[in-house]
């Protein structure tokens, strides 16, 4: 770890304050690869985007009104099934109460992100990294993030969300720090089997 602060000097833990802009992307990554929920987004993106200002060729996410007002169906050219889009759109509904958790306590904001159904542990960790500057924050149920921290931590390959919490135990209060410098530095295990293919929607 101290290898890797020395290399990422410039890592920092950011609070955009961005809630539901944070949200959205997460909540598509849940139950699918990386890969497939990138995918997505940027397909969500670029059919309801709207240009930033300026003279650059950006899109701005889709608003919360957009998104509300969507019908679930509306979601699955884009790769995504009937679950993760009613997730989304329950978030676009609530997104005011969403943005006042940038004002609250940790604690309390994350009662109020995980009181939404369809938003867990995993999906409120992951936002509270990106939007609220959590820098303890962990997200507990993540496929591969249990091994790389083992693998990091031990050199053992394998390793569960028991594993990964007693080895990040030492370094409470920065749990997510330490996961963002082990994930920028490229710590893992070599791969061993090709990726699985993206899925049909159909199959989930």
């Amino acid at each position: 770890m101290a290898g890797l602060h020395r290399e990422l000097p410039g890592l920092r833990i950011c609070r955009s304050r961005a809630v539901t802009e944070a949200l959205v992307p997460t909540v598509l990554e849940q139950k699918v690869a990386g890969k497939e929920a990138r995918r997505s987004y940027t397909a969500l993106v670029r059919r309801w985007g709207e240009l930033a200002p300026g003279s650059c060729d950006l899109l701005l996410p889709p608003s919360p009104e957009q998104l509300r007002d969507l019908p679930y169906h509306a979601f699955h050219p884009l790769g995504v099934e009937r679950r993760r889009a009613d997730i989304v759109r329950r978030v676009a509904t609530v997104a005011r109460r969403l943005e006042e958790t940038t004002s609250m306590p940790l604690d309390a904001a994350y009662r109020r992100l995980t009181a939404v159904p369809g938003v867990g542990t995993w999906s409120a960790a992951e936002v509270g990294l990106l939007a609220l500057g959590d820098p303890d924050a962990v997200p507990v149920g993540d496929y591969g993030l249990p091994s790389l921290v083992t693998f990091a931590l031990t050199g053992a390959r394998r390793g569960d969300d028991t594993t990964m919490l007693e080895l990040l135990e030492p370094y409470h209060g920065h749990r997510g720090r330490v996961i963002r410098l082990l994930v920028a530095g490229g710590v893992g295990p070599a791969r061993r089997a090709p990726r699985a293919p993206l899925r049909s929607i159909a199959t989930i």
